[in-house]
């Protein structure tokens, strides 16, 4: 049986010093992966899913190609496969039970928490969590509300923009009537992970088709829907474990991400209630997770609130980060030699994007 502890020199070194040589420490890995276009084999009239429907052969390389990626995210220190891992781009809920039955990911035994959303590429995000390690006490999907003018629907849940530019990639035109903009839902799971409580927001942002200036105001909604979702739950619980990962179509940099979310890229600068961004100081390193036009941006992040930063490490707490980039997942050769190996020309890949991943650990 794989036992996730971890007893390492520079876990030593980094947190405790010389004199904490023989402690153990419990360690959980947490993902995520925008696994793109995870379509079935079944053309759905209400989506439009009609240029990645797989034929049966595509579909069965396709899950085994993620599941390999999902089985080895963050082995290097830790030998189990993610504990939790959020994921986007999945279509329904038939493509998650394929994946997690794969037999790289059996053994692991994988819940799952989807929702169909009202993306109108039919796209959604998941949660996918061992359950012999964590057990989830309730979810819903929040939905994020944009619209083509100031018209506010009776919501509390929802955060609302006002759209100059349509998203075809999102093929976000407004309904007649709402004038609302579909693009995907926010998922928030909470449960205990060995018997304490943490939450996980996945996201899937809008994207910047139309230039990232005119589309910026989208994702600052969506990380206004976040802050309005943490905010509540703090309220309830001023210790909050919570984690917010998705693929935010933005850099740790970003208004929606500095200024909306607030995310601090240095522990010292986060104050009661705040949130840690261990993504930033990744991108300032020039550490990406995808590709365009011969840059890297780091699209797809992990951030995780003050309660997980702090130094007792008797509950869980934040370690480390990283960004999961192996040979097999880039291009090796061609004009797109050492982008992600993603689906192209009718060739089954794995994604345009990277997985990211932290570990939370805990003393023995």
């Amino acid at each position: 049986m794989i036992k996730n502890y971890l007893t390492l020199a520079f876990v030593i070194s980094t947190l405790f010093g010389l004199k904490a040589q023989e402690k153990q420490f419990k360690v959980h890995t947490i993902a995520f992966y925008n696994v793109e276009n995870f379509y079935d084999t079944i053309n759905d009239p209400k989506t439009n899913d009609d240029e990645w429907v797989y034929t049966a052969k595509n579909f069965r390389k396709k899950v085994n190609n993620l599941a390999k990626v999902i089985s080895l995210i963050g082995t290097d220190e830790n030998p189990n496969s993610p504990t939790v891992i959020g994921l986007a781009e999945i279509e329904n809920r038939r493509v998650l039970e394929a994946l997690v039955k794969d037999p790289q990911l059996a053994s692991k035994d994988y819940g799952i928490v989807q929702f169909d959303s009202p993306d109108r590429r039919g796209i959604d995000t998941a949660l996918l969590y061992q359950k012999k390690h964590f057990k989830p006490t309730s979810f819903i999907n929040i939905p994020l509300y944009i619209y083509d003018d100031f018209a506010k629907p009776d919501s509390k849940k929802a955060a609302v923009a006002s759209l100059d530019k349509v998203d075809s990639e999102d093929n976000s035109e407004a309904d007649s009537e709402s004038k609302r903009i579909y693009t995907r839902d926010q998922l928030l799971v909470t449960g205990l992970l060995d018997g304490e409580e943490v939450s996980f927001i996945v996201n899937h942002w809008p994207s910047r088709r139309g230039g990232e200036a005119a589309s910026s105001h989208l994702r600052e909604a969506a990380a206004a829907l976040n802050v309005k979702t943490i905010d509540s739950l703090y309220k309830i619980n001023p210790d909050l474990k919570l984690i917010t990962m998705g693929d935010l179509n933005d850099g740790p940099y970003n208004k929606s991400i500095k200024k909306v979310l607030g995310a601090k890229g240095k522990k010292e600068d986060v104050k009661a209630h705040g949130m840690f961004n261990p993504m930033e100081q990744m991108s300032k390193d020039g550490v990406g997770t995808l590709a365009y036009r011969d840059a890297w941006d780091l699209f797809d992040q992990i951030i995780i609130t003050e309660p997980l930063i702090r130094k007792d490490y008797t509950t869980y707490r934040y370690w480390k980060g990283g960004v999961f980039k192996k040979p097999y997942l880039l291009q090796s050769s061609g004009q797109y030699k050492g982008y992600p190996n993603r689906n192209w020309n009718g060739d089954i890949g794995y994604s345009d994007h990277l997985p990211v991943y932290v570990y939370l650990i805990k003393q023995k």
